[in-house]
């Protein structure tokens, strides 16, 4: 998933801005200006980094120097440092908050994906862990690269990555059928087309009016191993399935058990566990910088 570093640059200085107000009253009340600092960003819980270039980005933006001792990715530990920032005081004080919360929110993503990978991995379970879009308003690409970087799949990223019929389509058009015969009647070989289904009957039928993704929305492993066995035994073992739809850590090695393909989890980015990350200034050498008379 890439994006050119100005689009990011233009994403995170939305953020910055919305934080900042009209300014950060407090440092410029009691912070010098053109005072240079030191700073490190430190890890302060076990986990996996991610967000390094994206606070990377936003600093250098703001013509801050970065050192980074970690990449997106890396297994990091507690009292780690992540990375050293240098330059006006004033700045990293206004910028602190915006950078760590991203690097806390990408973090806690990617540890949460990579945690639930290796347990897939130890039960030999070859599904994958997708993420929804249930992203606050401006997060989802952080969040969706979080999880790449936690070594899941985002899933559609935007509603024009692929056709996914939900209930509320069926509700209007009327039935599986008719839904799917529109959708690829108007849609470009290139996009997938996935239905959400409720019966493992609709899996079939989604599955033979030419659906590439059948989802199953609140099925129990049961049902969902139930479906499986179903579109197996009529042929249409190539179709994949997804269980989605009230997922958690304690239950998607059912689902995974029940031999769907995807398991998606909107936890995995609307109830996130951030991974505590700090910053932390190292004292100027003289005191008297501080005295905005001297």
């Amino acid at each position: 998933m890439f994006i050119p570093r100005r689009i990011r640059e233009e994403k995170l200085r939305r953020m910055l801005a919305d934080d900042l107000g009209q300014g950060d009253v407090t440092a410029d009340a009691v912070i010098p200006p053109n005072l240079n600092v030191n700073a490190i960003v430190l890890a302060k819980a076990d986990g996996i980094a991610a967000g390094i270039e994206e606070a990377t980005i936003l600093a250098e933006s703001l013509a801050l120097k970065v050192k980074a001792e970690v990449a997106d990715g890396d297994r990091i530990k507690n009292k780690q440092v992540l990375m050293e920032v240098s330059g006006d005081a004033q700045t990293i004080l206004s910028v602190e908050r915006t950078l760590l919360n991203l690097l806390s929110r990408m973090s806690g993503i990617a540890t949460t994906t990579r945690a639930l990978l290796e347990r897939l991995e130890k039960r030999g379970a070859k599904a994958k862990i997708a993420a929804t879009r249930k992203s606050p308003p401006g997060m989802l690409y952080f969040d969706k690269r979080a999880v790449i970087i936690g070594g899941g799949d985002p899933h559609r990223l935007h509603l024009d990555d692929m056709i996914l019929i939900k209930d509320n389509h069926l509700s209007i058009v009327g039935n599986v059928e008719v839904a799917v015969k529109k959708a690829k009647a108007r849609s470009s070989f290139t996009k997938k087309i996935e239905v959400e289904v409720t019966t493992v009957e609709d899996a079939l039928k989604a599955a033979q009016a030419g659906a590439d993704v059948v989802m199953l929305d609140n099925f129990a492993p049961k049902q969902a191993r139930d479906a499986h066995e179903m579109l197996r035994k009529a042929g249409f073992g190539s179709v994949l399935l997804e269980a989605s739809g009230g997922i958690t850590d304690k239950t998607f090695l059912e689902y995974a058990a029940a031999q769907v393909d995807i398991i998606s989890m909107g936890e995995l980015t609307n109830s996130v566990k951030a991974l505590d990350i700090s910053l932390e200034i190292s004292k100027p050498k003289t005191e008297k910088r501080f005295n905005r008379e001297s």
